[in-house]
């Protein structure tokens, strides 16, 4: 592929932002023991560096369970997570393929079996995974529906690759300590920071931050449930006299989400002459310049990468300072 093809490529990839789309990358880990099922699991594109055949791995001394070693890739030492072995799997093949992976400034790769294909879905099409098995675990953030072409719907799990990295190779800089965050912030009584995710371990990591910050708070699991929450705060608010920004002081959303994105949702609260007054930051392991270019085009306030306690806490700081400011000019 030319240079500028694979731009073109990019370009049409990142532009799918704007409309509540994105696309994922379907791969197998292998059968569930005791069943015939090789199920489909699934990753967005923009959080997949690389797909590479399986290289020789250095085993690493005392490495944490689920770890396979490290390989050495272009210069670059990063760690193998058996990712089938990690879901329960058991691969037929072997673990034939590796998912080079970045989330929150750092890279890993994960073993597969075998890639299906890439689809390009709209995020209405993904929906919470609250009520399967394996979300007690604390392994899928979501479920993907998929027409197979033929007439019948391909289920497609999403796996919360956040909480299974703190699962395998937990990381102690990730916890929230007062000294990191700094003073308590107190807002207007009755207000309240509004807060968007749905990956089990970022929803506890931001609760401790924002009781770390004295900041009351309601917890969403998807835009989708952020927005109707607003839009719930608001028609109070109205009855009341009250601007929305005087009941909600921030919303601190993740990007992905199922239902509706947080480039949607920021979108929208921007969109709203009632809202458009309440700073939105989001909080993401999509990072890169390109999505943080169009987390501004879509109009947030600010933009903080997973999992830094004490750039969230500056961040919000500074958003909550600036937006009282502006309320008292």
């Amino acid at each position: 592929m030319s240079s500028s093809a694979f731009q073109k490529e990019i370009d049409e990839r990142t532009n799918l932002t704007s409309s509540n789309k994105f696309e994922m990358l379907l791969f197998r880990l292998g059968k569930v023991p005791g069943t015939q099922q090789a199920e489909l699991f699934g990753i967005n594109v923009f959080k997949i560096r690389e797909i590479v055949a399986m290289p020789q791995i250095t085993a690493m001394a005392g490495a944490p369970k689920h770890v396979l070693g490290m390989v050495n890739l272009r210069g670059q030492v990063i760690p193998v997570i058996d990712l089938p072995a990690v879901v329960g799997c058991v691969p037929e093949t072997g673990l034939n393929l590796m998912l080079v992976t970045e989330y929150a400034r750092s890279t890993q790769a994960f073993a597969a079996e075998s890639v299906e294909d890439i689809v390009r879905l709209d995020w209405n099409q993904i929906l919470p995974a609250d009520h399967t098995a394996s979300v007690a675990r604390g392994m899928v953030t979501s479920i993907a529906r998929i027409d197979d072409g033929q007439g019948d719907t391909k289920l497609v799990q999403i796996l919360d690759v956040e909480s299974i990295l703190q699962r395998v190779m937990p990381n102690e800089q990730l916890e929230v300590k007062q000294d990191q965050v700094g003073p308590k912030l107190r807002l207007p009584p009755g207000a309240v920071v509004l807060a968007a995710d749905d990956s089990f371990v970022a929803r506890s990591m931001i609760e401790a931050e924002l009781k770390a910050l004295g900041l009351p708070f309601i917890m969403t699991k998807s835009g989708q449930e952020a927005w109707a929450t607003l839009q719930e705060i608001a028609a109070d608010a109205r009855a009341k006299g009250q601007a929305v920004a005087e009941r909600v002081a921030v919303v601190l959303s993740d990007l992905e989400m199922p239902e509706m994105d947080g480039f949607t949702l920021t979108r929208q609260i921007k969109a709203d002459p009632a809202l458009r007054a309440i700073p939105v930051v989001i909080h993401s392991s999509l990072t890169g310049d390109t999505n943080e270019k169009h987390v501004q085009r879509a109009g947030a306030d600010a933009y903080v990468a997973k999992f830094a306690a004490k750039e969230l806490a500056d961040v919000l700081r500074r958003v909550l300072a600036s937006s009282a400011e502006t309320m008292a000019a």
